[in-house]
């Protein structure tokens, strides 16, 4: 595949999205576009080609990437409306429906995904959703491109407020779960480094047993739980506290905020 590739805002997920696809070694031509010129030495470096004006990178791409803020997607889509007719335009931009896109683009073949930070070392999860003109042949194009960042799964584009919720924001709580680890090492006397580096490692394992075995995680949990053992100890104290309510109210509650971001920009879902 060397589909000329556009990804137009070049901040923290659009940047990621450029990176992964180099890094890739994808061998079509992939231009970054942002009004900041200073955003984009660091894509130059790479080996991507660089922009400051979105109709012309959007009229020598195949494929363009929006990676605006919700609030600026109007304004771009309007800006490239005659670049991209016939052709796939994906966008990353959170809470806003393939029905509001179309409205701008009404000739695009329209795809939302929602993408994560992980992309940066193309180990991002990325749920997308397609528009009814978009092929299979297109939908092929877009797991291709896609898979170079990680893994991808198509769903139902209702899913998304909680997908974004979920997984889009997700880094943000492993993060969080992994600073928590990393201090608990602290606190029973490991050296820093072998803590953050222990606590990552076993986050990025225990994922991948559940990916991989294709079991419940509570089957994991049960394979390193023995009778009056270590383990038991721990959990029996995590069991007393509310992470688990907290966990799941974090996502609930981005996912009302991603509502309610949508109705404040004056976007219908349906």
């Amino acid at each position: 595949m060397n589909d000329k590739i556009a990804v137009i805002g070049a901040g923290m997920m659009g940047g990621a999205i450029v990176k992964s696809l180099l890094k890739s070694g994808y061998s079509g031509k992939i231009t970054a576009v942002d009004i900041q010129p200073e955003r984009l030495k660091e894509q130059e470096k790479l080996g991507a080609s660089v922009s400051t004006d979105n109709r012309k990178a959007a009229a020598d791409a195949d494929v363009i990437f929006i990676c605006v803020k919700p609030n600026n997607v109007e304004n771009v889509l309007k800006q490239i409306n005659n670049e991209v007719k016939g052709k796939l335009v994906i966008s990353i931009a959170a809470t806003v429906p393939l029905k509001f896109l179309k409205k701008f683009v009404p000739d695009a073949k329209i795809v939302r995904i929602m993408p994560n930070v992980a992309a940066l070392v193309q180990a991002s999860y990325t749920a997308y959703c397609c528009g009814e003109n978009v092929t299979q042949k297109d939908k092929e194009k877009v797991k291709s491109l896609l898979n170079r960042m990680g893994v991808c799964e198509e769903v139902d584009e209702k899913y998304m407020d909680a997908i974004t919720a979920l997984t889009g924001s997700g880094p943000g709580y492993i993060s969080i779960i992994i600073e928590a680890l990393m201090y608990a090492g602290l606190k029973v006397g490991l050296p820093r480094n072998v803590a953050l580096y222990g606590a990552a490692q076993t986050v990025l394992g225990t994922g991948k047993l559940v990916l991989d075995l294709q079991e419940h995680p509570a089957k994991v949990k049960d394979m390193v739980t023995t009778p009056g053992g270590t383990t038991i100890e721990a959990i029996y104290e995590l069991e007393g506290s509310s992470i688990r309510q907290s966990l799941m109210r974090a996502v609930e509650e981005a996912a009302k905020k991603s509502q309610r971001i949508r109705e404040a920009l004056g976007v219908n879902s349906e």
